[in-house]
């Protein structure tokens, strides 16, 4: 049984001079101006029309965003970047599985993606959940008890501080715990990291003033 190919462009080494072959500290710099732009409402006016060929051909993200699938979450707005521009992971709770882990992988190693940022959001539905389960001993149905289980650490730890707001600590240190998770991830990013071509961030998103805050 024949494996799965990888697109022709994956395939091949990223050209010396690629639109993201910048520093994961270049590549932060730019979201986060982008960031304080959209909180300006001041964000730049954008031809969709323009570089469709350039889209067709290949892609060059400069930022990979493991993000909540909250509908109020949405990357390319918050970092006011465009088509091509962010690579994006997305599921409720913002925590890495095999399944987004191996989409990251990619980003990085075929796409050339200089940056990793875990995006949490105030109040995430997804972390509310596990802390209802923790503190209230609550049972979900169908497959919500696996998502709880993955976001259960953070609000362990979350306890363990005994902060005083627990969903927001919990929000932070689900961030904190899945960029380390990355940040170790073998076999490709953690090399990558190793070697600095690649850096793993967290923010976190409020949604009510639309400023992201780096952890």
């Amino acid at each position: 049984m024949g494996g799965l190919a990888l697109p022709a462009a994956a395939q091949q080494k990223q050209p010396a001079a690629a639109p993201n072959a910048i520093s994961p500290d270049d590549a932060l710099k730019r979201i986060m101006d982008g960031n304080r732009r959209y909180v300006a409402n001041a964000t730049r006016s954008k031809d969709f029309s323009a570089g469709r060929a350039a889209r067709a051909a290949a892609q060059y993200p400069i930022a990979a965003v493991l993000s909540c699938a909250d509908s109020r979450v949405v990357p390319e707005l918050i970092f006011d970047q465009g088509p091509g521009d962010l690579f994006i992971i997305r599921g409720a709770g913002n925590f890495v599985d095999n399944d987004g882990l191996a989409s990251l992988e990619y980003g990085v190693k075929f796409l050339g993606t200089p940056l990793i940022m875990v995006l949490g959001h105030s109040g995430c539905g997804a972390v509310t959940e596990a802390v209802k389960v923790v503190e209230e001993k609550l049972a979900l149905p169908g497959h919500l008890a696996g998502l709880v289980d993955a976001i259960k650490p953070a609000v362990l730890m979350a306890k363990k501080a005994k902060a005083k707001n627990l969903i927001d600590e919990a929000i932070a240190d689900n961030v904190r715990y899945n960029v380390r998770k990355l940040q170790k991830a073998k076999p490709i990013i953690n090399g990558f990291v190793r070697s600095g071509k690649v850096k793993v961030i967290g923010g976190v998103y409020d949604i009510a003033t639309d400023k992201v805050t780096l952890l």
